[in-house]
This record gives structure tokens, sequence and C-alpha cells, in this order.
């Protein structure tokens, strides 16, 4: 398997589907596409039909967005969702919440693992936005959303380093501190900080 991804640094959709196959034991090359580079645009329009990334190529399969990575790999690991069928729903209706909400802490709370914005991107809505991921994280059943590390949770994975870059008190410290600590987000980061781009629009508060 391949998987193309943006930047480690800023490139929060790409975080989900590598902690995922990392998790998960999955053997796979990845090819990284420095965001808004010259010519990134074509390069990723190789790989991906959306012309995003992270797309992953597995043979004659070709899965893009983070999500639709996370159910192909499912067909090959069923662990990736909770065996419980209740937990299993729940785990895809949290997932999907993220996939498609949030859309303010995004703006305004954008991923960016080498900076540190302490009481930055706080709008009212973002803090709203805080308010229900932090209700989420509070029904953790540890140390994971769901107990063992799940989708769900590589879906909330770049949120927990939005909370590392802004400041943002996780209420389930517990849970924050075992994302942090999950041997592929420590991968993660020591990428980022290793990375050599940087990319003003995504330093907003210098």
């Amino acid at each position: 398997m391949l998987l193309v991804i943006g930047n480690y640094n800023y490139s929060s959709w790409s975080l989900r589907a590598w902690i995922a196959l990392k998790s998960f034991g999955f053997s796979f090359d990845e090819k990284r596409v420095p965001l808004y580079g010259p010519g990134a645009k074509q390069e990723i329009l190789r790989d991906s039909p959306a012309g995003k990334v992270p797309v992953l190529i597995d043979g004659k399969a070709v899965v893009w967005d983070s999500l639709a990575i996370l159910e192909y790999l499912a067909e090959k690991n069923p662990k990736v969702w909770p065996t419980d069928t209740s937990d299993r729903a729940r785990a895809r209706s949290v997932s999907a919440e993220m996939h498609s909400g949030f859309a303010h802490l995004r703006t305004h709370m954008s991923m960016n693992v080498r900076k540190r914005y302490p009481g930055k991107g706080r709008t009212p809505e973002v803090l709203s936005e805080i308010e229900r991921i932090n209700a989420i994280w509070s029904d953790a059943k540890g140390p994971f959303l769901f107990g063992p590390f799940s989708g769900a949770d590589a879906m909330y994975a770049p949120v927990v380093l939005r909370f590392r870059t802004y400041g943002v008190q996780a209420d389930n410290q517990a849970y924050y501190d075992a994302m942090l600590a999950l041997p592929a987000m420590q991968a993660w980061i020591a990428a980022a900080e290793r990375e050599p781009e940087s990319i003003p629009q995504f330093d907003m508060y210098e």
C-alpha cells in the first residue's frame, strides 16, 4: 500500500489515515507532497482523483478521503471499529461528526504541530465546538474512546494536536495524555519537527 500525504506539520487529514495505518500494523509506503509548494497540486492529482490528500493506493484500489480510508482498512482489519454493535455505531457517528463538522475550530485553530499559540483562536463559536469535543472525550471508556484504539481516535488525533498548540484544556486529561503518548502520534510529531517547510498562511498568529 502507498499513502500519499501532505505536510506532517499542517495536514490534519493526512494524520488521520497515517495514524490508523501505523497503529493497526499495516505495512505501507508513504509519499509526502508539501502542500502549496511549486507543482504540489499537479503532483497530488497524479494519485488522487479529488486532488487532495490523503489518498491510499492498494493495487487497483484508490481510496481518497480520510474516513473512506478508515472504512477500507476496516474491511482488512475489523479492529479498526469497536466490536460491540452499539459502540461501533457510536464510533462511526462521532467520526462522521468530526469529518463534517467543527468548521470554526478548523478555521481559527488550524493544525500546526511545531507552534504554540496559547489563548488564541477562542471565538464563541470555537468555544462551543471545544465544549462538544470535550463532551465526546468525557465519555471515553479508556484509555481511548471505546477502549482499544479505533478509527474514532484516528479521526480526533488532529484535535489533540490542536489542543496542544493552542493551550486548550481537555476535560478528560487521561484520554488526551493517552493519545499524545501513542507511539504513532509521537512518530508523527517527530516528523513534523524535522520538516523544513513553513506555510505562512497556516502560521496565522505570528
